[in-house]
């Protein structure tokens, strides 16, 4: 658990409760030196050239393949993931290095309109400071989505991490100084009333924020009533529909992994399962098998599938979700009791779902609980997986490939999987609608979102 005091906190081992390393927050005056770095960076960013930025992406790849499993070791220490997903994480951050490096200048490149005699042509140009809020459940992959497609395009960034990952905050500051120089990206160890106050800032241009629905809904007043962008990818409820006709074994094992990957710490993850009745049966079957079989223990043990919760009142969240699941009806398939050890620790659950007010329905779940939910055809699935607030992503399974496309249509979701987990990917955008958020990460739309899109035209 973080422990916050009048000054600062400390962060903690989820797996054993023990204290990293104290922090204090940031002054108001190191504030103002924090923003005046990164508008003065800005002012030389913004007219490097693209093949300057591109060779910093690439030395930022590099700089994270050298020390890829320095990098992994933290975000376990901070946050409690399976090592191996650790260097996932890392080995992902490096990929879309290499994906922005080799398209930034596809990307940016002008575009032409036809407007008759006159010549004209639109351009992304650095808009200026981008403030990053951004959450601990990817700690490294969080940043380098957000922001790399601002750096590429000649932004410069304020990163306000969350607080009980700031130790990996610090090396992100400190590695993206050596990839980019100095001040391009400059951390500000920042309460949430400080962030507010950067957010109004004359010096921010615009503000990314990645959280809960509740603190993004601040976000966007505070920023709207400065008439600043704002992109907020906020909560998820995501459902995984298996139709009648899916491969059920391979539905199952994916659910499972979907759920239950990064400790069921994921806005993306399968987090209601909604199976048509005649099949729930025997997917009920299979998941609960691989779920009784998910190995929880120390995060750096390598046969580890599930860690602790990164956070013991995030723990306490989720346990009283189950509890009032439990007494409203819902049962448990499989899971409990929870590790009896120091830490923060969430057996992983697998519960059935039938009332829509359930809090495993109605609500985000965030850690290792999924719930199965069983629906009559295929038009109800649809309804049911639509019956949120949310809208972020989503997974369809059906052996029928050309009604998938057609009932993607009907899913109120940023993203459909088909007959695949979601995941994110720097070639498509990423981002929802509803209470999940708006305006998208990755890809050229990300590069869009923070970039003043300028039409020249030039009179014949």
């Amino acid at each position: 658990m973080t422990v916050l005091e009048a000054t600062g906190f400390s962060t903690v081992d989820p797996s054993t409760g023990e204290p990293i390393e104290r922090f204090d927050y940031h002054s108001d005056t190191q504030l103002d030196v924090v923003l005046a770095r990164a508008e003065s960076a800005h002012a030389r960013w913004r007219t490097t050239s693209i093949e300057h930025r591109i060779e910093g992406i690439r030395r930022l790849a590099s700089i994270l393949a050298g020390r890829r499993e320095a990098l992994a070791t933290q975000i376990v220490r901070e946050m409690g993931k399976p090592f191996a997903q650790a260097l996932g994480e890392i080995d992902k951050c490096i990929a879309t290095c290499q994906h922005y490096a080799d398209n930034v200048a596809a990307f940016l490149e002008p575009r032409r309109v036809d407007v008759g005699e006159d010549a004209a042509s639109v351009h992304l140009r650095p808009l200026g400071v981008v403030l990053a809020v951004l959450p601990w459940n990817y700690p490294w992959w969080q940043v380098v989505r957000a922001m790399l497609p601002a750096i590429a395009l000649g932004d410069t960034v304020v990163l306000k991490h969350a607080e009980s990952v700031t130790g990996c905050a610090v090396t992100v500051e400190r590695v993206l100084a050596e990839a980019f120089g100095e001040d391009v990206l400059v951390l500000a160890i920042a309460s949430g009333a400080q962030a507010g106050a950067m957010i109004e800032d004359p010096r921010i241009a615009a503000v990314t924020f990645t959280g809960s629905e509740r603190v993004g809904a601040i976000v966007a007043q505070t920023a709207g009533r400065v008439l600043k962008k704002c992109v907020l990818e906020l909560g998820g409820s995501d459902p995984f529909i298996v139709l009648e006709d899916a491969d059920v074994a391979a539905a199952a094992q994916a659910a499972v992994r979907s759920r239950f990957l990064n400790n069921g710490q994921s806005c993306i993850a399968a987090k209601r399962i909604v199976v048509q009745r005649s099949i729930r049966d025997d997917l009920v079957d299979a998941m609960r098998a691989h779920v009784a079989a998910l190995r929880v223990g120390d995060p750096f043990d390598p046969e580890t599938e599930v860690g602790p919760i990164a956070r013991q009142d995030l723990a306490e969240t989720l346990r009283e979700q189950r509890a009032r699941a439990a007494a409203g009806g819902d049962a448990v398939l499989v899971g409990g009791p929870d590790p009896d050890r120091p830490g923060s620790w969430f057996a992983p659950t697998l519960m059935s779902a039938s009332d829509r007010t359930s809090p495993l329905l109605a609500e985000e779940t965030f850690g290792p609980l999924a719930a199965v939910t069983a629906v009559d055809g295929v038009d109800d699935a649809i309804r049911v997986a639509n019956d949120t607030q949310y809208g972020l992503s989503s997974a369809l399974w059906t052996a029928d490939v050309e009604r998938a496309h057609e009932l993607a249509a009907r899913i109120q979701a940023g993203s459909v999987f088909v007959n695949a987990i979601s995941m994110s990917d720097p070639r498509l955008p990423v981002g929802g609608v509803k209470a999940s958020g708006y305006g998208r990460e990755l890809s050229d739309y990300g590069i869009a979102e923070f970039a003043n899109v300028q039409a020249v035209r030039v009179g014949a």
